[in-house]
């Protein structure tokens, strides 16, 4: 029957849109629906969904759920709207790009085959490129890049970052970290770009390289993510996570608020402003007030003042770790972080508890649903905005770029320019560095000369980092030196030697690498800060008998004035990941030395906290110090 009057036409198509709204069977065409309708604003399409979601399935979007916890059931039935690896949350050992994107696709298809279709965002935390995958290419940490001084270079990594984790079919990766570490005894310090607030605003440009350009003229604090080669990121953790008392994590930062704008805040609205999808919030507190709670910095100054328009989420298990002693009486954790402003919750287990406390909290009117709609309005925006809606599945197409020779290059190219030269000869007119290729034999010693899990550190693989060389692919130092020697140079490797072997093989000169042990927050917070042994006793039996070049592999400034005057030159390498081939470019000559010292390095301990600036400011090496050499070999 062909019916032709408008106004009937109409009711029946009103008709149908309300039946769908209730969970009928009845199907409406995509186009008669507002919201998969790709031609229409992405506010428009927001609104339309908005309106036809029930609360449980706007709670449901809420949700971040790790991978081990979601069933096509949990899906369906709670509407789950972010599924994420935590940092040991693999399909499998050694998982190829294949796994990894079977596995979400199967999510996506569960996901959307509930009532409404609302495809779900995956998240991992890519921090130095995609680290929690196997052969991926790993960066230097963001202490190293930090004495490049390169924010370009940096947009490329993030660009290299977003096509390897797009690689695996992730859409959205928990980075950049933009704290300004004020206390290298922290154990997240190797995770800040720099103690100087300044360097830190200038490495946002990562978020370009993850994200893309943001267009000319975009409103102010909305996000941008431009296109299926590039993923959401993250800005963290909001906000001055690098300032707690004595470095302790997810502690206390005393300071007025003046000191917390100028410190440790100028990195956020830079990362708004070049369009961040997510802002991540802080375990830690603010003068007792706990962030993931702090209700003035999360709505009052990062929605309403900066005006960010993306999504805040929480910190894995933040919410839960609000009340004191943490983990109790979340129900009231659940009110204080939404009634703050969170809009995601990284839960990442207890998915049910918080859907029904939430639920509560809205019923009984403690939380408006204003509140909620803002949360889902944010989340469907990003959702929309990265086209998740016409492209839900995750392809193939750039298996091909996990660990490209191009992106190998790239992390040479960031190491090499990581490096910064501390020492260069006992006297100055009698440098040691660069190193001659060709020699009679050379010893290279110590713990962390051919351990690429110790170049990596935490973060690397598994949350606290690895040891050895069978975890992932790439060059240690050792293999890079053997690279670079001339092929008639005899190349010795002891990880400990005594003193009596050293001189008796008549070395023409040794190279040691020690450093710190892999670790990441909590467990690596230090009150000692020191080489790890036998790191301090090589160093004495090496550079006690031959020339030496000490590499530090570290995450932070560490206690090495004691063994300063016997070594003939130092090298802070910072955690340099995969690609140690750039450890060997400058330490032969083929280019020179050009890193600074993010960081101030310290005599001892008990100076501590230290920064450029302040008053008895009396370091062993200053903010910004690095020695330079020029290129010896033609390339």
């Amino acid at each position: 029957m062909i019916i032709k009057t408008n106004s009937f036409v109409l009711l029946v198509g009103l008709v149908c849109l309300c039946c769908c709204a209730e969970g009928t069977k009845i199907k409406v065409k995509a186009h008669h629906v507002k919201y998969k309708n790709p031609k229409e604003k992405i506010n428009v399409r927001v609104e339309d969904l908005l309106a036809r979601m029930t609360l449980k399935e706007k709670l449901g979007q809420m949700a971040q759920v790790d991978r081990g916890n979601i069933t096509a059931k949990v899906m369906k039935e709670y509407n789950i709207g972010s599924v994420l690896s935590g940092g040991e949350s693999v399909p499998r050992t050694q998982a190829t790009p294949r796994d990894w994107i079977d596995m979400i696709n199967k999510f996506q298809n569960w996901s959307l085959a509930s009532r409404l279709g609302i495809p779900m965002i995956y998240g991992i935390d890519a921090v130095h490129g995609h680290n929690n995958v196997y052969k991926a290419t790993m960066f230097p940490h963001n202490v190293g890049l930090g004495a490049t001084r390169d924010p370009e270079l940096v947009k490329r990594i993030g660009a290299a970052t977003a096509l390897e984790v797009r690689a695996t079919g992730i859409q959205y990766s928990f980075a950049p970290c933009v704290s300004v570490c004020r206390d290298p005894r922290w154990g997240r310090c190797y995770e800040s770009f720099s103690e100087d607030p300044n360097i830190v605003k200038q490495m946002t440009d990562f978020v370009i390289g993850l994200q893309g350009e943001i267009p000319a003229g975009s409103p102010k604090g909305v996000p941008y993510v431009g296109g299926t080669d590039k993923v959401a990121g993250s800005a963290k953790h909001y906000v001055g996570d690098g300032g707690t008392t004595k470095g302790i994590n997810e502690n206390d930062t005393v300071i007025d608020w003046q000191g917390l704008l100028n410190i440790h805040m100028p990195g956020y609205p830079e990362a708004i402003a070049k369009g961040v999808a997510t802002v991540m919030v802080s375990y830690s507190s603010w003068n007792g007030v706990k962030m993931h709670a702090n209700h003035d910095l999360v709505t009052k100054y990062l929605k309403d003042t900066l005006k960010f328009k993306g999504i805040v989420i929480s910190d894995w298990l933040g919410v839960d770790k609000i009340s004191n002693p943490p983990f109790t009486n979340y129900s009231n954790s659940v009110l204080l972080s939404i009634q703050a402003g969170l809009d995601m919750i990284m839960l990442p287990y207890n998915y049910i508890d918080f859907v029904k406390f939430l639920t509560e909290h809205v019923n009984n009117k403690r939380i408006p649903m204003s509140r909620i709609d803002d949360a889902v309005r944010r989340i469907l925006s990003v959702k929309f905005m990265m086209g998740l809606f016409e492209n839900p599945m995750s392809s193939y197409e750039y298996i091909p770029r996990l660990g490209c020779q191009e992106h190998r290059d790239l992390g040479r190219e960031a190491v090499r320019k990581s490096l910064v030269l501390l020492k260069n000869g006992k006297t100055p007119t009698a440098p040691l560095l660069p190193l001659p290729k060709k020699a009679n034999r050379i010893l290279v010693a110590g713990t962390h000369a051919n351990n690429l899990g110790y170049q990596c550190g935490g973060w690397s693989l598994t949350w606290q980092g690895v040891s050895g060389n069978n975890h992932t692919v790439g060059t240690t130092i050792l293999g890079a030196i053997a690279s670079a020697v001339n092929e008639t140079t005899e190349i010795v490797f002891s990880l400990n030697p005594d003193t009596n072997f050293v001189k008796a093989n008549k070395f023409d000169y040794a190279v040691v690498a020690v450093g710190e042990l892999p670790y990441a927050e909590t467990k690596g917070d230090s009150v000692n800060l020191t080489i790890a042994e036998p790191g301090p006793s090589i160093i004495t039996n090496v550079c006690g008998a031959v020339k030496c070049a000490v590499i530090v592999v570290s995450g932070r400034p560490v206690v090495i004035e004691p063994y300063l005057s016997s070594m003939d030159a130092l090298v802070a390498a910072w955690l340099p990941g995969t690609e140690g081939q750039g450890v060997a470019d400058v330490l032969y000559g083929d280019y020179g030395f050009t890193g600074k010292l993010p960081r101030t390095w310290f005599r001892r301990v008990d100076q501590l906290p230290m920064n450029f600036g302040e008053k008895n400011y009396d370091p062993l090496l200053p903010f910004g110090f690095g020695l330079t050499t020029q290129p010896v070999n033609k390339r």
